[in-house]
């Protein structure tokens, strides 16, 4: 992969977050969202999630650290333990920053997840569109992982593709009310 360009690295992993996206069931009161969590020291493809995989009301990102946790035995904030180095995430809409009472959003999520020098585990992310104003208002989710020192990164050139997927299950009234 040394002939790779990082922006080649980038379109493919948010084409297989949207390729996860797509596999989410369209309903009106979520987004169909993808996402991929890699190391990116040797492009090892760590975990894949999409909203309403694991059972409850799990968002795209809260699937790939559920994956994980199971899959490393420990508890979902525990996981940064365990992340490789250099570990981004890719998913096709900014994580979100607000959730129903008794779900944690995934902007905090990702914040928890700590090395073991308390350092975050996840040092990018990597979005495809910026969440719509369609159920929370503006999504402060950016704004507080660049504050918390993630560098949040638009991988372009797949806005349309990521908005009819994630908008599937929505009527037109419920867009128009947004």
């Amino acid at each position: 992969m040394n002939s790779t360009s990082q922006e080649e690295i980038d379109q493919h992993y948010i084409s297989l977050a949207l390729t996860e996206a797509r596999k989410s069931t369209p309903k009106p009161t979520n987004f169909c969202v993808g996402a991929c969590l890699v190391a990116l020291e040797d492009q090892q493809l760590l975990a894949t999630g999409f909203t309403l995989e694991c059972e409850g009301n799990t968002h795209a990102e809260q699937s790939c650290f559920l994956k994980l946790a199971a899959q490393y035995n420990c508890s979902e904030s525990e996981i940064g333990l365990y992340l490789p180095e250099r570990t981004v995430l890719y998913t096709t809409m900014e994580p979100c920053n607000k959730r129903s009472v008794g779900n944690l959003p995934c902007v905090e999520r990702i914040l928890r997840l700590k090395r073991r020098d308390g350092k975050q585990a996840i040092e990018k992310v990597f979005i495809g569109v910026s969440e719509p104003e369609t159920f929370v208002g503006v999504n402060e989710g950016r704004r507080k992982l660049e504050e918390a020192g993630i560098e949040v990164v638009h991988v372009s050139g797949y806005e349309d593709d990521i908005l009819k997927v994630a908008t599937a299950g929505h009527t037109k009234e419920s867009d128009e009310r947004g």
